[in-house]
């Protein structure tokens, strides 16, 4: 795959797909490393990949993977806000829930932007949104 770390399962489509979108070169670029990855911040915000499915369909009609830990975290605290309003249960439990520490790299004003795209190994990336 010729990427930049030593993958050593699976394919590496994973570890590319963070490479591929490492853009340090554009000036106003701030190159970060999350979760061991390569990521770019361009005027505030970082940019992240997210393979929605393997076959050529529109996220909007994609069944999408439950996002969880590290993903889940930064969608949550850097990305839109959410559409739907929260129940309104009194619970005595605290709002604030442990992020991924990873999450202390980026400022917390930027504001995530998702790079989707669907691709597979046989036909490459089909589409992106």
């Amino acid at each position: 795959m010729r990427t930049q770390t030593l993958e050593a399962y699976g394919h590496g489509l994973y570890a590319a797909q963070y490479e591929e979108l490492a853009v340090a070169s554009l000036s106003d670029a701030t190159p970060v490393r999350l979760q061991s990855r390569p990521l770019t911040i361009f005027r505030d915000h970082p940019i992240y990949p997210y393979c929605y499915a393997k076959n050529d369909v529109a996220v909007t009609a994609a069944r999408l993977r439950r996002a969880t830990g590290f993903r889940s975290d930064l969608i949550r605290r850097h990305g839109p806000a959410p559409m739907q309003q929260a129940f309104g249960l009194d619970f005595d439990g605290s709002d604030e829930l442990e992020v991924h520490p990873d999450l202390n790299l980026l400022p917390e004003d930027v504001r995530l932007v998702l790079v989707a795209y669907a691709c597979s190994i046989s036909q490459g990336v089909m589409r992106i949104e």
